[in-house]
């Protein structure tokens, strides 16, 4: 939870000779007023597009979602999306303003939607591996042809997408070169009993499955490991006014650790010592490359 130019920050926020003595609650309301002054929602209509359920938003994302509250000075509210393909179309229908997304998801939201990245979040050790057994007498990534791969699902970003640009950079079709079998969780488990001749998908994934399971990178051996994806990012309607979506990008980054310390228990953890960083959709271009390249270009497409 991949991928517009980046925004100009406004200088409606800009100050001088002011003091290191400003309280806390003068601030808060300085933010309000700045916000205030320009045409905003009542209310900031918020999703997180791989959460299901408001319940799971709850326990989730709940403190993050008091954050963005103080941080933006509006009222957020949770609005539960099925999938991405859901929060792709509430956009394009104006039922939510904000939504929290992963690179590949990114993507196609941007495809149906022109939706404006503001800032993202980049995990820690979030880049796709492939791992095979180490008695299958597999060396090297040109060795999986002909192979079963166990993979998540498709247009997962660290399950599917990376791992096939894995793939592709080495010269192996996807589509006829090897045989890939879309299990979820049940992919590390396989590789174990031998029932997959490779697994490829997120080294934390891949490291929890170890610990988990009490073995060793001897026992399961990374045959190739790829370059960090892009950041997940926070995406605005952009039928969002353009100056408030300017002040709502610069509250995110200068409250970066706020969030950042609200986010990272959700979700399994899995944002834990992550970064918050700039963002601009070429930084998502990769991730077009490969669903281009395995013929789902139409993922794309509005």
């Amino acid at each position: 939870m991949k991928r517009r130019k980046f925004i100009t920050y406004s200088a409606l926020f800009a100050v001088s000779g002011c003091t290191t003595s400003i309280t806390k609650s003068n601030n808060d309301t300085g933010d309000r007023r700045a916000i205030a002054a320009i045409n905003k929602p009542e209310k900031l209509r918020f999703a997180v597009s791989d959460v299901k359920g408001m319940e799971d938003l709850r326990k989730d994302y709940e403190a993050l979602r008091v954050v963005l509250e103080q941080t933006l000075g509006l009222t957020v509210e949770f609005f539960p999306v099925e999938d991405y393909i859901a929060a792709a179309s509430a956009l394009q229908q104006d039922r939510v303003d904000l939504v929290f997304t992963g690179p590949s998801e990114y993507v196609v939201m941007r495809a149906r939607t022109n939706a404006v990245p503001i800032a993202a979040i980049k995990r820690e050790k979030y880049y796709p591996v492939i791992a095979v057994l180490a008695k299958s007498g597999i060396k090297s990534i040109e060795d999986l042809k002909g192979k079963r791969i166990a993979m998540w699902e498709i247009g997962s970003t660290s399950g599917y997408l990376g791992p096939t640009k894995l793939l592709i950079d080495a010269g192996l079709d996807p589509k006829t070169d090897v045989k890939i079998e879309l299990i979820g969780k049940k992919g590390l488990a396989s590789l174990k009993d031998g029932k997959v001749d490779a697994w490829a998908g997120s080294v934390r994934r891949y490291d929890k499955f170890l610990e988990s399971e009490n073995l060793t990178g001897k026992d399961l051996p990374i045959l190739v490991k790829g370059v960090d994806f892009p950041a997940d990012p926070f995406v605005a309607n952009s039928k969002l006014d353009s100056e408030f979506v300017t002040e709502m990008q610069q509250r995110l980054l200068q409250n970066r650790d706020k969030i950042l310390q609200a986010i990272a228990p959700a979700d399994g953890n899995k944002f834990t010592g992550a970064k918050m960083v700039e963002v601009q959709d070429a930084d998502y271009d990769t991730i077009r490359d490969v669903y281009r390249a395995i013929g789902q270009g139409s993922f794309l497409q509005n």
